[in-house]
């Protein structure tokens, strides 16, 4: 089955010592695509200087970057851990240059800092504190997040990154031009799951949802049911994305900050209602 979908360009900036989050950046958007693009109607392209910049003449390395690739992004995913990266004559570093020009424009950052931890020996102690100093002025300007390990790092982001897409990129989309009715008054378009998901949580007792990762493997239960088939990656993607739309809506909340106990919320239960016929 054919169907019409929306690129957006997420455009993955960071210096060179966080290689292996700019590949898992990488695989959570991959992951996305494959659960979400054709319920959601949207296609995320991850954009980076390594793949899609092309030689070019005239005019800073940079400024080149930024007209080749990042005029054309819709959202900027910005990692660090031990450096900012080189100044550029106009920023303290590419990636800076990169989340000012984003920035600039009105479009969405999310931005990111690593405490993995590092052999402090290992680490040049003036652009350390260059990127203390940068760290601390954005903190003055928005919302960042920090995480400890990657496996953490991962989570973060792919729980993220569904609530940035829901919030600031399915608004935009005509129903009609790709064959599908508008939804009820009322009523969001929600994908199949998490509509699945809701209307079984707004029965539970408590009116919760559990998103645990164990030894045993992923679970998404409420009601006494756990969605995800054990040991298939695929079924946790989709259950836990389903847990990122509901919340991205305000149809649940985390109210321990844990990411693990989800509780329904008054638009959830009017919404669960809808669903329901009710």
């Amino acid at each position: 089955m054919s169907y019409t979908a929306e690129a957006v360009k997420v455009m993955i900036a960071s210096p060179s010592d966080v290689a292996k989050e700019r590949q898992l950046i990488r695989d959570v958007i991959h992951e996305w695509n494959a659960v979400h693009a054709e319920d959601r109607r949207i296609v995320l392209m991850p954009v980076g200087w390594e793949t899609h910049s092309a030689p070019d003449m005239g005019d800073r390395p940079q400024a080149i970057i930024n007209k080749q690739l990042l005029k054309s992004c819709d959202l900027l995913v910005a990692v660090f851990w031990t450096r900012l990266g080189s100044p550029t004559g106009v920023a303290a570093s590419g990636t800076v240059e990169e989340i000012n020009e984003h920035l600039a424009s009105g479009k969405p950052a999310m931005i990111y800092f690593s405490g993995v931890p590092v052999r402090m020996d290992s680490v040049d102690g003036e652009k350390y504190e260059k990127l203390l100093a940068f760290k601390k002025d954005l903190k003055s300007k928005g919302l960042i997040d920090e995480y400890e390990d990657l496996t953490a790092f991962r989570e973060k982001f792919a729980r993220h990154l569904a609530q940035r897409v829901i919030r600031s990129f399915t608004s935009s989309q005509d129903p009609g031009e790709v064959g599908q009715p508008p939804p009820a008054e009322g009523r969001p378009d929600l994908s199949e799951a998490a509509g699945d998901l809701l209307l079984e949580a707004v029965q539970d007792a408590g009116g919760t949802i559990m998103s645990l990762a164990t030894i045993g493997g992923d679970h998404v239960a409420t009601n006494g049911r756990d969605f995800v088939e054990t040991g298939n990656a695929r079924s946790a993607a989709l259950w836990r994305g389903a847990v990122d739309e509901l919340e991205g809506l305000g149809l649940i909340e985390d109210r321990t900050g844990k990411g693990e106990l989800y509780f329904v919320t008054d638009a959830g239960y009017r919404i669960g209602d809808l669903l329901r016929g009710g």
